[in-house]
């Protein structure tokens, strides 16, 4: 079985502080080296389950977080900024199943570190009025191409919010909300224990999985924080003004909608970051 493994890094256990996640100081390389473990931990729980061949696709930041040489089951790496689908990056049909790893809460969910793909500029989003996060949206490109996203690890919050668009996913909760700069986690080895167990039953129910159940035509609705990111968010094709600082994009073909989301996040990002 081919799996498709997207990590982001906020829903790490341990990992509490910007600073773990950004930049190449101390805190950001402990910061790395529990993210990998944790990727690593969903790898073999996938090969367990019977997964030969894993890519994985560096969804953090400048999306260069992994040492290639570390990562486990000979996985490859796709990895490194401006790629054209961002987190799902090399998601094709080929493949049997997605596994989100790290991944953290929405936009002022009670989650840590929350945020929604660009804090700066993203106030909500909603998919057929469902508030998400970067899982919700991501699996957007699951759906297009049939595959099914069977696990999310990270905060309680980011697995509630993935399994109310995919019923049914496997979640590994790592850490509980205690405020936005500070949560209760798991020891990193519990944690990848219950990660690698997680994966492993999840790969076996792979057969059966079905692709995330979006009802079309799809809305995504996207809240925003000034009207002049909204503005200029409709300079993208797909991408409508549905109110002073409300942005809606809709319609059958979900990596469409998708790449319309990411094309307008990273036009705005230096309206947004001059606020």
């Amino acid at each position: 079985m081919k799996v498709f493994l997207s990590s982001d890094m906020e829903g790490t256990a341990g990992v509490v502080d910007w600073e773990q996640c950004v930049g190449d100081g101390p805190q950001a390389a402990a910061g790395r080296r529990l993210l990998l473990a944790e990727v690593n931990a969903a790898i073999e729980g996938a090969i367990d389950g019977g997964a030969s061949e894993i890519v994985v696709n560096d969804s953090h930041s400048t999306m260069r977080n992994l040492p290639p040489d570390a990562i486990a089951g000979q996985a490859s790496y796709i990895s490194g900024s401006h790629k054209p689908l961002y987190m799902m990056q090399g998601l094709d049909a080929s493949f049997d199943a997605v596994l989100f790893v790290s991944y953290h809460g929405s936009v002022g969910a009670s989650a840590g570190l929350s945020h929604t793909y660009n804090p700066r500029a993203v106030a909500e989003a909603r998919i057929n009025g469902t508030v998400t996060g970067e899982a919700g949206i991501n699996a957007l490109v699951a759906a297009h191409h049939g595959v099914p996203v069977v696990l999310v690890t990270g905060d309680r919050r980011a697995c509630e919010e993935t399994a109310a668009l995919i019923p049914g996913v496997h979640a590994a909760v790592v850490k509980e909300h205690v405020s936005r700069l500070a949560a209760h986690s798991l020891h990193p080895s519990r944690a990848r224990e219950l990660i690698r167990e997680t994966a492993q039953k999840a790969m076996s129910c792979v057969a059966t999985a079905k692709p995330p159940p979006f009802t079309t035509p799809v809305t995504l609705d996207v809240s925003v924080r000034t009207t002049d990111i909204a503005e200029a968010a409709t300079w993208v094709r797909g991408v409508e003004l549905a109110g002073p600082r409300e942005l809606r994009i809709e319609g059958d073909d979900l990596l469409a909608i998708y790449r319309s989301f990411c094309a307008a996040i990273l036009l705005t990002r230096s309206i947004a970051e001059a606020v």
